[in-house]
């Protein structure tokens, strides 16, 4: 059942039970991961999920998978052919409607699961399986909320990945907060212009599809916006940010501070630019470095700038991009 959202300031992200540690897989055992609980656990309210447990199947029980066209697989048991196909779908389409009570910002999903794997999932055909399906309930969730960030837990392991889905988080909160009441004009661009330097680490060119619709924001009716807008505004954040781009970015806040720099000052902040474009150091070493001379000289349009704090530090996201 859907839980009633609390007083807990922390981000409500779905999640599939078994990561949390829950006994709930087929052979009664769990696939806890020590990373989601431990490190977002203090930043991310965890609403559990395990569509098998919740469409009535047993624990322990025979395992499932999928057959037929990836398309439109079958769900059905390893040994005795069990059908659950339309148990799962009927489960499925009522389970993600409940699901928007729940005001979720983003979603982590059990990889490889025929229930819940996001991609590369496995489905037979006359004994041949090709890992080109959808887990069901995967399928069903993502056509529910096509802008919420969605990942499965094995892709958390690459650090490019991870800060990505953890910025998208992050944003689409952000995002369901402006659009929850009554938005007015200057909230918008408020909120936008905050995000500038984000959105431009990801796609220059979403940014300035972005910049042509706030300023015809008195065009559109309210809930017209809020769709336009924030579709654009995810379908930025899903495009990677690169080191290219971030070089960019970092050059551009720069320019904010060269009244306030020394030559020598300047060099070095460049200097350390030019090492993360090498790959050489980790994003946090130019941009601590340009965060401490923004801060000094209380650069007020750059201070507010998202792209400085995108996630808290704690994560040390950025370290490891």
């Amino acid at each position: 059942m859907s839980q009633k959202p609390s007083d807990d300031p922390r981000i409500r992200v779905g999640i599939s039970s078994c990561l949390l540690g829950f006994k709930v897989r087929f052979d009664s055992g769990h696939k806890h991961d020590r990373y989601i609980t431990d490190i977002l656990g203090p930043y991310f309210k965890f609403v559990p999920v395990c569509p098998e447990v919740e469409v009535g199947m047993p624990i322990p029980r025979e395992a499932v998978r999928l057959v037929g066209s990836p398309d439109a697989p079958r769900m059905v048991g390893n040994k005795t052919g069990t059908d659950w196909t339309e148990r799962m779908n009927k489960y499925n389409t009522a389970r993600v409607r409940q699901l928007e009570k729940d005001n979720l910002s983003g979603y982590i999903l059990k990889k490889d699961s025929p229930s819940c794997g996001m991609e590369r999932v496995k489905v037979y055909s006359e004994h041949i399986a090709e890992r080109n399906g959808q887990g069901m309930y995967a399928s069903a969730l993502i056509k529910q909320f096509p802008l919420m960030p969605v990942e499965e837990e094995g892709r958390l392991n690459d650090a490019v990945l991870r800060d990505n889905f953890i910025v998208r988080i992050f944003a689409y909160h952000r995002l369901q907060q402006l659009f929850e009441g009554r938005t007015g004009r200057r909230a918008i661009v408020e909120f936008h212009t905050a995000h500038k330097y984000l959105l431009m680490a990801h796609s220059p060119k979403h940014y300035g599809q972005l910049g042509q619709l706030v300023a015809a924001v008195s065009d559109y009716k309210p809930s017209e916006f809020r769709e336009k807008y924030s579709s654009i505004f995810m379908s930025c954040l899903a495009v990677h940010a690169t080191a290219k781009k971030n070089v960019n970015v970092l050059q551009h806040i720069l320019g904010y501070l060269k009244n306030h720099l020394t030559p020598e000052d300047k060099q070095y902040i460049l200097q350390q630019i030019d090492d993360y474009h090498n790959l050489l150091v980790p994003l946090v070493v130019p941009l601590t470095l340009v965060k401490h001379y923004v801060f000094k000289h209380n650069i007020e349009y750059i201070k507010n700038q998202i792209y400085l704090n995108p996630h808290p530090k704690e994560l040390m996201l950025r370290n490891h991009v």
